[in-house]
């Protein structure tokens, strides 16, 4: 048998997939106070404040879920996701690359993680760093022939640090 809060949760979760999400929250604030230390509750409430812009509130639900534990690797995975991506959105670069270098850890399967670690260096000015990741994720993922005939070679360019010019004068 379910606990109490499932069907309550999974009927909010099911209105978000009509496309309207304005009424949800109010109605996962109250669920959530009424089941306050249910991770997946205040991870769904994460997601949905994120979606409505209200970022701050979306953070701190968000790194409550963590906090508490959720119960699957695919909702934890999620969860990091939104996580960071919340932080990125709040122009926390630095506290993003923290969260997803350690999801990558945790996760090292999921390219998710890679991908936002590349936004994540490149906002915080480590542009060659996310440049590097960015292409690397594309070798590992991509199964375009030209692209696996000269992976070889791209990586090792990748691999070679670049020198600057020299100075014309």
């Amino acid at each position: 048998m379910p606990p109490d809060w499932k069907p309550a949760l999974d009927a909010l979760i099911a209105a978000r997939h009509g496309g309207r999400i304005e009424h949800l929250a109010p109605a996962l604030r109250d669920l959530d106070r009424r089941h306050p230390n249910v991770p997946e509750i205040a991870a769904e409430l994460g997601y949905t404040l994120a979606a409505q812009g209200a970022l701050p509130e979306a953070l701190a639900a968000y790194e409550r879920a963590l906090a508490l534990g959720l119960p699957s690797p695919a909702e934890q995975a999620n969860t990091l996701a939104g996580h960071a991506v919340c932080l990125l959105r709040l122009d926390r670069a630095a506290d993003a690359t923290r969260a997803l270098e350690a999801a990558r850890t945790q996760f090292p399967d999921h390219a998710e993680f890679t991908a936002y670690l590349a936004v994540a260096r490149h906002r915080a000015g480590a542009t060659a760093e996310a440049f590097a990741l960015l292409l690397g994720l594309l070798l590992e993922t991509s199964e375009d022939l030209g692209l696996a005939a000269h992976q070889r070679t791209l990586r090792a360019l990748l691999a070679k640090p670049c020198r600057a010019p020299a100075a014309v004068g």
